[in-house]
């Protein structure tokens, strides 16, 4: 099967919907798959205004349609919602082609956090963006149910999976910590908000795994926080 998936969040950025789609990427060429990505290293791009490290496509509508017209592909999967999902998106629904979608994360949460945008406009946008989506796919269930709530369609649950190669109990790092300990794992940015965690009144250690814009922030606030950063 020809597959494409366009993405507005690629390398070198570190983040879950990077790394989701490289490992999927991976696992469907080993299936016999011949997958296509379009990506932001092949336009020409700006810093995201209030997230500098994610690079804007400029004017991508175009060269986005001729790589999609040049693919013919089976299968379509707009990842994200920016300048390449809105052209790949317009792309589909102007050539009758269906198409699939993802969810990562709480965007509109994320934005009322930058900007003075009310949640319902926020929502009302992403509904509109995914409502011609044969599904939008989520990573879990809860996340499911707020967009299910939130008047979205067609959702469905695409979970993650653990490579067990890495995490493994047999040989644990140490960290010189006294039990128990408590943890948060993934990438640390404001959106994913870590802080809920690092306020818990709890009795033990909290290590908190992974890189992001908010480490250093969150590293000087939280000084008895073990910080590891990327593993």
């Amino acid at each position: 099967m020809k597959i494409v998936i366009i993405t507005d969040a690629w390398e070198p950025q570190v983040n879950g919907v990077v790394r989701t789609l490289k490992q999927t990427r991976k696992h469907l060429i080993e299936l016999g798959h011949d997958v296509h990505l379009i990506t932001p290293e092949q336009f020409k791009t700006v810093p995201c205004p209030t997230y500098p490290s994610i690079p804007l496509s400029l004017f991508p509508g175009r060269k986005v349609s001729k790589l999609l017209d040049a693919y013919q592909a089976n299968a379509v999967h707009i990842a994200t919602e920016g300048p390449l999902g809105m052209a790949a998106r317009r792309w589909c629904i102007k050539n009758d082609v269906q198409f699939t979608t993802s969810y990562h994360t709480q965007f509109p949460e994320y934005v009322r956090l930058r900007l003075p945008i009310p949640l319902s406009w926020s929502y009302a946008w992403f509904r509109r963006f995914h409502g011609k989506a044969v599904h939008t796919l989520v990573p879990t269930a809860s996340q499911k149910q707020r967009l299910i709530s939130h008047g979205f369609k067609n959702v469905e649950v695409w979970g993650r999976g653990v490579d067990t190669d890495i995490f493994t109990p047999d040989n644990p790092k140490q960290l010189g910590l006294t039990g128990p300990v408590f943890m948060n794992m993934g990438r640390v940015a404001i959106e994913k908000n870590i802080e809920a965690f690092l306020q818990l009144d709890i009795d033990g250690n909290k290590v908190v795994v992974g890189d992001g814009p908010d480490l250093e922030h969150l590293q000087q606030k939280y000084p008895d926080v073990t910080f590891t950063g990327a593993k």
